[in-house]
């Protein structure tokens, strides 16, 4: 598996710039929590115990208790690359997350960003 350095970086880092960034569109902390639970399956003590630990990117994504099948219909660009082409499992499992807080902060309904 090729290593990218996010894999390394702290979840709660990653987490707080999430906040930050939909917090300036108008969006909440409460939104951003609700979208990292739909995709990874973690319950809300679970998230705030790896946010407090400080684990890293590759960590909370492989020990993610049930990541959601709906996933899959997440499509679009981030970072200038087709989130549905990406041919790494880990990476593509963080760029859903972050095209997810895209559509967050771009204003779209929770009901279409869960893909209900």
């Amino acid at each position: 598996m090729e290593t990218h350095r996010i894999y390394g970086m702290n979840f709660s880092r990653v987490y707080l710039l999430y906040v930050a960034k939909a917090e300036r569109k108008g969006r909440t902390k409460r939104e951003v929590r609700a979208i990292i639970r739909w995709l990874t399956g973690y319950s809300s003590e679970q998230l705030t115990r790896h946010i407090k630990r400080e684990t890293d990117v590759q960590t909370f994504f492989l020990d993610a208790p049930a990541l959601n099948p709906s996933r899959k219909l997440i499509t679009g660009v981030v970072c200038g690359i087709r989130v549905e082409e990406i041919k790494e499992p880990l990476m593509q499992e963080i760029r859903y997350l972050d095209k997810l807080i895209d559509e967050l902060a771009q204003g779209r309904a929770m009901e279409r960003i869960l893909r209900a």
